[in-house]
């Protein structure tokens, strides 16, 4: 009986931690969720803000984005420099630094915080920026902060490294962004965990899943763009496939091959020095450039892009029909600045302008819609080189579960070739830059130490 009884307060205890280590990681999970909830909420209000003022006053973006943007680089770089960009070349260069002090200095949760209230400036002043990859960073250091907070006390967490903990949170953060809960563990195991050893265990995925069903069941399970209604299949489909992942795929080259140079990269060899020298008035006079192709776009540049991709998915002539290749040039100026702010969703915006250009082409023997969505999940695997993440992540926000296959095929061509014009991935390209990065701002402390 003595026996009994002591293997069955045992069996208790150990179903007991289980579930304290569940309602852990459901509390964590909670937490991405809420804090992408009201950064999602705090962007729509930037976005409709700068909606308003440069409708009514359209001379004032020429003023407010070089100034805006000269302002948030010199603060950036001053204050907060691990949130500068998108925010996922921060995870991925976390994860691949060694155990030690320096581990989390790129998601230290006060200043990862800063990626937000940074983002939203931005999109006020009409940069081209998303909101998606900086949830991505501030998911990772939410869980890492609560993760550490719970082993710190030794209630839960004991089993999980902080890159299990840093790679939940991250997928967690795209999931709940996206309202996408399969993408959200997809973007995990194929960009996250690239290149790193990851123990893809139950509690990892189960954590991820639940920062998106929390956003599911706050929000309702709606698409992120509007419920594609277009057609799944055309007359010679392949071909269209062919056409859309190969374009996609030269243009998402091009564009992360621009990302990664950066404006010293791509000037002439006699005002590099000027421009390494000089990164605050290159932000303004890349704010000038971003009024100027505003201006042509009749704003359709400026932000996220949304409306744009909305309009295409439902079949509306996009005018001018250049806008996609617009939005490009305004992502990378904006991202050469320097300024925090992610390129997710520009990049889905730059695939559906593409898509809709190719549409013009056709003379309608071609569903408009089908050509963007193509274009769409092309372009996004082209510029990330993450096919699977791309055609889900399109799939999830559009309700496109029929044309996923097409989608899944045109994001590998796109893959493919864009590989040859950028051979590394753009995000792993960054990544290297940080890591490096905090790298040397350990010696040099090191060195003052002694």
């Amino acid at each position: 009986m003595r026996f009994f009884i002591h293997k069955k307060l045992r069996q208790s205890n150990r179903i007991s931690r289980k579930s304290i280590e569940f309602t852990c990681l459901l509390i964590g999970a909670s937490l991405v969720a809420l804090f992408s909830l009201g950064f999602a909420k705090l962007a729509d209000i930037g976005l409709e803000w700068n909606t308003y003022w440069s409708t009514k006053y359209p001379i004032a973006p020429w003023i407010v984005l070089p100034l805006g943007l000269a302002l948030l680089a010199w603060f950036t770089s001053k204050y907060t420099p691990y949130v500068s960009g998108s925010g996922i070349p921060q995870v991925i260069a976390s994860l691949s630094l060694p155990y030690g002090a320096q581990k989390n200095r790129l998601l230290q949760f006060v200043q990862t915080l800063w990626k937000i209230p940074l983002t939203f400036f931005a999109m006020c002043i009409g940069a081209s920026v998303g909101r998606e990859g900086p949830s991505v960073q501030v998911g990772s250091a939410v869980m890492l902060a609560w993760g550490d907070l719970c082993r710190r006390y030794g209630i839960a967490f004991t089993g999980l490294s902080a890159n299990e903990l840093m790679a939940t949170g991250a997928g967690g953060g795209l999931a709940a962004a996206f309202n996408a809960p399969l993408a959200g563990v997809i973007f995990a195991i194929e960009e996250i965990g690239r290149g790193v050893l990851l123990r893809w265990e139950r509690r990892v995925l189960l954590g991820v899943l639940a920062a998106g069903f929390i956003l599911v069941a706050i929000q309702g399970n709606n698409p992120y763009f509007s419920q594609y209604h277009g057609a799944s299949q055309a007359e010679n489909m392949l071909i269209w496939v062919l056409i859309c992942g190969v374009v996609s795929g030269i243009f998402g080259g091009i564009f992360a091959k621009l990302l990664a140079k950066g404006a010293a990269g791509v000037c002439p060899q006699a005002i590099r020095g000027w421009v390494r020298r000089h990164p605050i008035m290159v932000a303004a006079i890349l704010g000038l450039i971003l009024a100027a192709l505003g201006a042509y776009t009749s704003g359709q540049t400026y932000g996220t892009g949304y409306h744009v991709v909305d309009n295409a998915l439902n079949g509306e002539r996009i005018s001018p029909e250049t806008v996609g290749i617009a939005k490009l040039f305004a992502t990378v100026g904006t991202y050469w600045t320097g300024i925090a702010g992610g390129i997710f969703t520009p990049s889905l915006t730059v695939g559906a302008g593409i898509g809709a250009q190719i549409a013009s082409f056709t003379g309608g023997i071609v569903d408009q819609r089908l050509l963007v969505l193509l274009c769409m999940a092309g372009f996004l695997a082209g510029a990330t080189q993450s096919p699977l993440t791309a055609s889900v992540v399109v799939m999830e926000m559009t309700g496109s579960q029929p044309v996923l296959i097409w989608s899944l095929i045109g994001a590998l061509i796109a893959s493919f070739v864009s590989r040859q014009i950028m051979p590394k991935p753009f995000y792993h390209f960054a990544a290297a830059r940080f890591r490096q990065r905090v790298r040397e701002e350990t010696k040099l402390e090191e060195a003052k130490n002694e």
